[in-house]
């Protein structure tokens, strides 16, 4: 979607196939390699129901103490509350891993699709081959194309960060346009750095970076069983990260995390609208994203903002049950910049005029508590339309 130039980091490649996992011949299964093995941290999904490649990857990452060489991913199917998803995992980590003559722990599956499917791995394993040779450091856009499943388009951002030791590079890509609620991780996301880090600064950078790009969007309140958030640095740039540097390598981490989360708010299954809810004077920024949060979730904000209706009463009535203790009366409210509630009651504004400037795409909810507080917080999400019935109505199908 984005015309920016593609900043692929050193020592990361890639590629990409149809395995045959999908209905439609459309590249289902992909291979992200790194050389040298970099330092990773992963954020994984809250749910209680994880899937195997989640487990599996869990159990690798402690056991190689956060060094991964490959990721192994499939689209079209979760490989979730099967009988076989387990072997599946491992087997393809342990095929993966011969191929590339890198220890087992040091691969990681994952996998989206439909839950409750069994997953034949010897798809998996018969294209491996196939994919270790076709590895490309070109490769990262046809691999953001062939992990989408509902999404309208891929997903990539990158940075070129010039450090006191040189310039590094910082790319990602991720999928996601439903299932979508700031949980942990959300949805399949892999970030990747030729910066040298230490595995303490990328769990650090990892967990920090979340907070204000996926743990700040939400689509329909649902939370999946594969949700994985993976970053990785290899330090193939030979350029260190210092303490001083970290500042500046963290706003530029954080843009990508960000525009990644942003692309996926966009692709709303169904959405007509991207909004931005802006949350100040809070208690603490904690508090702020608490009543975002509870806002992005509320179908019926979400409706009226589908149907351009400036219902400022069901945002005011979102806040309110988010558990974050505020006075009704210090609350202003504006929507695309025009107020329309002032210290909790209606404040007179052109409503055809408004309503018109809701037509437009991006929609702006600004929420602003009266006070001392400086606790604040952005959040994104998207509207409820027929669209998202449809889609999710006949997703199997």
């Amino acid at each position: 979607m984005s015309q920016q130039p593609l900043h692929v980091p050193k020592g990361f490649r890639f590629a990409c196939t149809y395995a045959g996992i999908r209905k439609k011949a459309k590249d289902d299964l992909s291979l992200l390699v790194s050389e040298p093995a970099a330092n990773a941290a992963a954020l994984f999904t809250t749910n209680r129901v994880k899937a195997a490649p989640v487990l599996v990857s869990m159990e690798h990452l402690a056991r190689s103490k956060g060094k991964v060489s490959a990721v192994v991913l499939n689209a079209g199917n979760a490989n979730c509350a099967t009988r076989t998803g387990d072997a599946v995992a491992r087997e393809t980590c342990a095929a993966a891993a011969a191929l590339l003559g890198v220890p087992t722990e040091q691969v990681l599956p994952s996998s989206t699709g439909v839950i409750g499917m069994e997953l034949d791995g010897g798809k998996i394993v018969a294209k491996l081959p196939e994919l270790v040779a076709a590895l490309d450091g070109a490769a990262l856009p046809a691999i953001s194309e062939a992990m989408m499943t509902t999404d309208t388009f891929p997903k990539l951002a990158s940075r070129r960060v010039k450090l006191s030791g040189g310039v590094v590079r910082i790319a990602g890509i991720t999928k996601g346009a439903g299932m979508i609620h700031p949980n942990m991780a959300t949805t399949l996301a892999f970030v990747m750095t030729d910066a040298a880090l230490s595995a303490t600064a990328v769990r650090r950078l990892v967990r920090a970076g979340a907070e204000v790009s996926y743990h700040a969007i939400s689509i329909d309140g649902d939370t999946s069983t594969n949700d994985t958030l993976l970053l990785m640095a290899n330090g193939a740039s030979d350029v260190k990260v210092t303490p001083e540097d970290e500042a500046t390598f963290a706003k530029a981490l954080n843009g990508v995390l960000q525009d990644l989360a942003k692309m996926i708010a966009r692709d709303g299954e169904g959405a007509s609208h991207f909004v931005t809810i802006k949350v100040s004077g809070a208690s603490s920024d904690a508090a702020a994203r608490q009543i975002g949060r509870a806002i992005a979730n509320s179908p019926l904000v979400k409706t009226a903002i589908a149907g351009c209706d400036p219902n400022w009463g069901r945002i005011l009535c979102a806040a309110g049950y988010s558990g974050v203790a505020f006075d009704p009366a210090t609350v202003s409210i504006r929507l695309q910049k025009t107020t329309v509630c002032r210290n909790g009651l209606l404040a007179p504004f052109d409503e055809p005029a408004l309503i018109e400037r809701l037509r437009e795409h991006d929609v702006e909810i600004d929420f602003r508590l009266g006070g001392e507080g400086r606790g604040q917080s952005t959040f994104w999400t998207c509207d409820f339309t027929e669209g998202y019935v449809k889609i999710n109505a006949e997703y199997r199908t």
